[in-house]
């Protein structure tokens, strides 16, 4: 069963990877991040070595507590990017839910990344191991600790499988990537003021009590040694077991939960109906607004980007941080490059249904009217939202005046994201799930493309503000009277560009966001 299910994933992975340039691209791109992150991982991990021996245990304690956190938190709000196997397409197979999970966990442990965070671990068996007993309780350990992350995981995934298959289920999914951006940032927001007199206390004590935590039992195991290395790697591999078993039971209450995703929802008239434009622009706009209404995968990327803006006016104003116009004019701006990242991807949430739009596109130039609705949509949010984030950033700056040319700067930079988003929107699109839920995302074997394409949305984005926001940051403040215009005339060339481009390749880009997910 293991090996049946290894061979599926790899085939998944090789099959979804012929004939298309741009996922062989995307993969390729994957596969880099994932070799530099194992090699910083590995590093990280073995330097502690470098340092007295009781700060490095505590040390590792706390990086494999992060591990493992990690491994619940991403695959919750990055849903499966690895093309984990969904198990709702296996459940009418003559498998033993013993079986599937047994297969579940060795598929999860196939890919790239998987390999990567293994190659990262094994570097505590070189910061921490002092004898032969070390390294050889290590190669057990770190093993163990990779099971541990990949069940705990799967562990929660399953259980909240039900919840994030539901629309309240998705928006408070969205509340919980808030909160945990804010978590990430808690530290900085506690200690922008200055480290703690002793910062070694600082470590030792969270260390303390995580080490007797499963992940600090490893940590510990590895530098311990002995009889009391095995009795702590008893005890973490018990915990894997009783995880496991509380695995198989949600994955069992999980395979026959019913569906409720596709009952019928209560369709209103909207009450904006009569400020729209008339024509396919106004249908376009009117479609995308409510999409932002009733979509959580829009309110994610909206209530992310507002709330990391928020966390970067707090923790760079200190002594140490930014200070006066940049303070202003940096977070508002970045804001806005967020923001405008869901213009990567415009056709992906139409899925399937974007057919009906395409046959109504008889020249480039309709196409292009439908990229203009959807930046409009954008814009009819985005920019009351930047507003009000540019005045809490004067005001925290200590001057509301410089509100205005940071909102300017914050307008350009949301009508350049768009113009890039455009382009990235008919040149790298990529299929929605049709319902979100914790196993997948992006298509199989669509993650790396879809990275790729948010990843290239905020650098091309970043390349093009750079001569209008460095200016405005060295105090240049008329520069950001030309933000509005530049920003609009990205906007307008990326999509006459795109419209272009779109039109000459509409059954692809149809194909591309309609593939099964």
């Amino acid at each position: 069963m293991i090996g049946l299910f290894v061979r599926l994933k790899l085939r998944l992975i090789v099959g979804n990877l012929r004939g298309d340039l741009v996922r062989q691209l995307g993969f390729g791109f994957s596969l880099l991040a994932a070799v530099i992150c194992a090699s910083f991982g590995f590093l990280s991990f073995s330097l502690v070595r470098l340092v007295p021996h009781d700060l490095a245990v505590d040390l590792v304690v706390m990086q494999f507590t992060a591990f493992t956190i990690a491994w619940i938190v991403v695959p919750l709000l990055a849903f499966g990017l690895d093309e984990t196997l969904d198990p709702g397409r296996l459940s009418l197979f003559p498998l033993t839910t013993r079986q599937l999970a047994t297969g579940l966990f060795a598929a999860s442990a196939t890919g790239v990344w998987p390999l990567a965070s293994l190659v990262a671990l094994f570097g505590a068996v070189a910061g921490l191991a002092t004898g032969p007993g070390g390294v050889l309780l290590g190669l057990v350990a770190v093993p163990l600790q990779f099971a541990l992350c990949l069940v705990t995981s799967r562990l929660v995934t399953t259980a909240l499988s039900g919840a994030l298959r539901s629309r309240r289920g998705r928006d408070l999914l969205g509340v919980a990537a808030v909160l945990v951006v804010v978590l990430t940032q808690l530290p900085n927001l506690l200690l922008r003021d200055g480290l703690p007199a002793d910062p070694l206390e600082a470590v030792a004590a969270p260390a303390a009590v995580l080490r007797w935590a499963p992940p600090g039992m490893a940590a510990h195991a590895i530098a311990d040694g002995g009889l009391t290395g095995l009795l702590e790697l008893a005890t973490v591999a018990a915990t894997v077991l009783l995880l496991g078993w509380l695995w198989i039971l949600a994955l069992r209450a999980a395979l026959v939960r019913p569906d409720t995703t596709g009952q019928a929802a209560a369709v209103r008239r909207s009450r904006l109906g009569r400020l729209l434009p008339e024509g396919p622009l106004g249908a376009v706009l009117a479609k995308e607004l409510r999409y932002a209404r009733r979509e959580p995968r829009g309110r994610v990327i909206w209530f992310t980007a507002i709330a990391v803006s928020g966390i970067l006016l707090f923790t760079l104003r200190s002594p140490q941080g930014w200070q006066g116009l940049p303070l202003a004019v940096g977070p508002v701006a970045i804001a806005a490059g967020m923001i405008g990242i869901q213009a990567a991807n415009v056709f992906g949430i139409d899925g399937r249904s974007l057919w009906m739009n395409a046959v109504a596109f008889g020249r480039p130039r309709d196409l292009r009217t439908d990229l203009a609705g959807r930046q409009l949509a954008t814009t009819v949010i985005g920019v009351p939202l930047l507003t009000v984030v540019a005045v809490a950033a004067g005001a925290l700056a200590g001057n509301v005046v410089w509100a205005i040319p940071a909102a300017l700067v914050a307008w350009g930079v949301l009508g350049v994201s768009l113009g890039v988003g455009a382009l990235l929107s008919v040149s790298m699109p990529y299929t929605y799930p049709e319902r979100m839920n914790a196993f997948s995302s992006a298509a199989p074997g669509q993650g790396g493309q879809a990275f790729v394409g948010s990843f290239g949305a905020l650098l091309g984005t970043g390349l093009l503000v750079l001569p209008l926001l460095l200016p405005v940051l060295f105090g240049m403040l008329w520069v950001s009277a030309l933000a509005v215009p530049y920003g609009l005339a990205v906007a307008w060339g990326g999509r006459r560009v795109a419209s272009q481009v779109g039109f000459r390749r509409l059954p692809e880009l149809i194909a591309a966001v309609s593939r099964p997910a």
